[in-house]
């Protein structure tokens, strides 16, 4: 498929504010590892849940935080998202990941299978207004047989501005529409009890 695609107007979309913002969005994340905050949990999850070397979705991976991460972790890794700006940011920084601009909801990255699907931060509530199904059976058809989908999000009450409320039940519904059953669910990306505070959820599926 192109790597280069007209735009989606995505939740995301609503709140993102161009490449001066995509630049600003990284220099954050680079402040706080500078100041010795641990801004890696995604990545050593999926290190742990299946250990490298290992092919690795990024579904809406912004700027490469993530994905740069596993790739250093000795991970194949490809990173997806429908910011055309976050993409440029993250193809700047890191010229060994390969990143594609695209919308999660449309995804046909022909012939290529992964053994995680990741879905960090909060890209499930930022997608467009009821693309979550479609999205998922999107990302299903990239999933191994024996490959694991990871999403994580912020349960309704802790949602960033501008992201959609997702109760745990409307993903679990969503999740089974796509062909997806559930593993396990946790309350953080280090391993936190679910249900924790009810404020974030993580999700571990597999195809049904």
């Amino acid at each position: 498929m192109p790597d280069e695609l007209p735009e989606v107007r995505t939740r995301w979309s609503e709140v993102s504010g161009g490449i001066d913002a995509a630049n600003a969005y990284q220099r954050r994340f680079d402040e706080l590892l500078e100041r010795g905050v641990d801004i890696h949990g995604e990545a050593r999850y999926v290190h742990a849940l299946m250990p490298a070397p290992i092919r690795v979705l990024d579904a809406g991976c912004g700027t490469g935080r993530v994905a740069t991460e596993l790739t250093r972790l000795g991970h194949d890794v490809v990173g997806v998202d429908a910011d055309g700006d976050m993409i440029e940011v993250a193809r700047e920084r890191d010229d060994v990941t390969r990143f594609v601009h695209a919308d999660l909801s449309t995804l046909a990255l022909r012939g290529q299978t992964f053994d995680v699907v990741l879905l960090a931060g909060n890209v499930v509530p930022f997608l467009a207004d009821g693309t979550l199904v479609e999205t998922l059976r999107r990302l299903r058809a990239h999933l191994t047989p024996d490959g694991r989908l990871v999403a994580g999000w912020s349960l309704p009450g802790h949602e960033p501005e501008g992201a959609a409320r997702v109760p745990v039940e409307a993903f679990d519904r969503a999740a089974f529409g796509a062909g997806l059953s559930l593993v396990r669910r946790e309350a953080g990306w280090d391993g936190e009890r679910w249900p924790g505070d009810g404020s974030y959820c993580l999700a571990v599926l597999r195809p049904s």
